[in-house]
């Protein structure tokens, strides 16, 4: 019945928020039990289910069990403002030993009032961590306030694999704007030579610069010249289709 309201979300506003309460919180979660119902009520977006979710992120903690505190946390987080009685709930969990757990409550700070100064600092926190890429995400979203992440993140500028490089480097240029095309894009330019995987997000940030992108427009012609984009991820014909649709768009922006 869990996965059920998972695959037809539409049928899933009401029961699943009143079985919730009900659930075992004590034991580790399986796809087929409570996770399923927070991810229904996460996607579902009704504000009617944040004192559910929330009973259950303090469930959770109570029994120590925080993949299941992370997921209901990060449900929360998909309400933005309209969770923020949850933050008395969640805010502790931002400091939490768990880097997974603390991530999510970061992110969901952030979501759930909008303020920088309480969920900058951890978010930078966890760039040290195994959460290191999705942190720097949370932090480009977040933009110029989160001016503070700039040294740590430039630190991850000279990390062995690409694709720490690659989330670095679009944070970077997300919080300081054009000042920083100079640094991050011959950094984005070899890490797509590198690994073709990081095309998509290399080409996002690209595609935020604007003409200053003009260098990489060799690289993105060459790209668009193959029979196909990739033999790694991009192995079907709509993800194909998608990487020259992004690529086209970088080059229409240096009009």
């Amino acid at each position: 019945m869990c996965s059920a309201w998972a695959r037809h979300p539409t049928r899933a506003a009401a029961p699943p928020g009143r079985t919730l309460a009900d659930a075992d919180f004590s034991r580790e979660w399986t796809w087929s039990e409570p996770r399923a119902l927070v991810a229904a009520l996460g996607w579902l977006g009704d504000p009617a289910a944040v004192p559910a979710l929330t009973a259950a992120v303090t469930a959770s903690v109570r029994h120590e069990q925080w993949h299941g505190a992370a997921e209901a946390v990060s449900a929360l987080a998909r309400f933005g403002t309209g969770a923020a009685s949850a933050l008395e709930t969640v805010r502790p969990l931002a400091d939490a030993e768990d880097p997974v757990v603390r991530f999510a409550a970061a992110k969901a700070l952030w979501s759930l009032e909008r303020d920088p100064v309480y969920a900058v600092p951890r978010l930078t926190d966890l760039l040290g961590t195994r959460k290191q890429h999705d942190a720097a995400d949370v932090l480009a979203r977040i933009g110029a306030p989160a001016a503070a992440a700039l040294p740590l993140l430039r630190q991850m500028l000279e990390a062995g694999y690409e694709w720490t490089r690659v989330h670095a480097a679009a944070a970077i240029h997300a919080i300081g704007g054009p000042a920083e095309t100079e640094l991050v894009l011959p950094v984005l330019l070899e890490a797509w030579e590198q690994n073709d995987s990081t095309a998509g997000h290399v080409l996002e940030c690209l595609q935020r610069m604007g003409p200053a992108a003009g260098p990489a427009l060799p690289r993105i012609h060459a790209e668009l010249a193959l029979a196909r984009r990739s033999d790694g991820p991009f192995t079907s014909i709509e993800d194909d289709e998608a990487l020259q649709r992004a690529a086209r768009a970088v080059i229409g922006g240096q009009a």
